[in-house]
């Protein structure tokens, strides 16, 4: 990740979610003031006098509020049907705590509402690097891919952003902020001279559209592109459930753009709010136990995995407090 720019590493955040689902109840805000007049102290002495024995209390449990966006798979949406939702109740189950969504659309301000104004206790994805939060240990490592029909034999075998044959196809990308910001490949792309080829497809739009990350597939199932760049997890997604002809999820064969030096794989985490480190290495704990678990989740969602790298000492990239 240190060859991307803050703003590439937070707008592929929203990518790598939306492009970039979760799930459930509002989260519950505690209440902190006493009836009008009455000072917190005799407030908190009438209460302590009404409740009951402590041996007839109910066990309060714990929840983790996460903070996910309610239309968007393949990660998260209301109806707890993406992998991130799997994830959070594996992880969840794993550290004895309920799952509490509070929903907010993965646009500008997601992780500033989230995190730094302490709406969630954390994000189920932000990428390695990741400057807003403090990231656990990555659980996955996907890429950039190109996705094309099966039955154009002629594409067979396209990896490279330097492939030739790219300069004779119309190319679907995705569009990842709300000023159609464009994701790394379109900058590769464009620095090969092919931004005349390119055709855009917002993550965003219509929100009452269902799974808004979807319409760059679409467009190559449709017939509208010849080639789709997609993030790894909603190629292998929505690939695997085409209904018009079998597609081919192919990862880009640079890990990073030698021209815009621009990654094209991102190492995924959880993120928690700075100063929340306990929390956090409860996480990695969690995601090392039910490591098998996870991994069932994500090859039942045909997410693309590279080998995971060699883990950074806690500390060395600034992101341990």
């Amino acid at each position: 990740m240190s060859s991307a720019s803050t703003t590439d590493v937070a707008r592929v955040a929203r990518v790598s979610r939306r492009v970039l689902a979760a799930a459930a109840t509002a989260a519950v805000a505690c209440g902190c003031a006493g009836p009008a007049g009455a000072p917190p102290s005799s407030y908190v002495a009438a209460a302590a006098l009404d409740a009951p024995p402590a041996a007839t209390r109910p066990v309060e449990r714990r929840v983790l509020r996460i903070g996910a966006d309610p239309n968007n798979l393949p990660f998260t949406n209301k109806d707890l049907a993406g992998l991130e939702n799997r994830i959070a109740a594996i992880v969840s189950e794993e550290l004895g705590a309920a799952p509490e969504y509070v929903w907010r659309a993965q646009r500008r301000g997601f992780f500033r509402h989230a995190l730094a104004q302490g709406e969630s206790d954390l994000v189920l994805a932000a990428p390695a690097g990741f400057d807003m939060g403090l990231t656990t240990r990555p659980y996955y490592r996907s890429a950039y891919a190109f996705v094309y029909r099966k039955s154009a034999k002629e594409l067979a075998g396209l990896r490279s952003l330097d492939d030739g044959r790219l300069k004779r196809l119309k190319i679907g990308i995705q569009l990842v902020g709300d000023d159609g910001a464009n994701a790394p490949p379109a900058h590769a792309l464009g620095a090969r001279g092919l931004g005349g080829n390119l055709v855009g497809y917002t993550v965003f739009g219509d929100y009452r559209d269902a799974n808004p990350a979807a319409r760059v597939m679409r467009a190559l199932a449709d017939g509208e592109v010849d080639v789709a760049v997609a993030w790894g997890p909603v190629a292998g997604f929505f690939a695997s459930r085409s209904p018009k002809d079998e597609l081919v999820v192919a990862p880009i064969a640079e890990a990073v753009d030698p021209l815009t030096k621009l990654p094209m794989t991102f190492e995924i985490c959880m993120a928690v709010r700075r100063g929340n480190g306990k929390l956090r290495d409860e996480l990695d704990g969690a995601l090392a136990r039910r490591r098998a678990d996870i991994e069932r989740v994500l090859d039942e969602y045909h997410v693309p995995r590279l080998a995971a790298r060699e883990p950074e000492a806690r500390g060395s990239g600034g992101n341990d407090r």
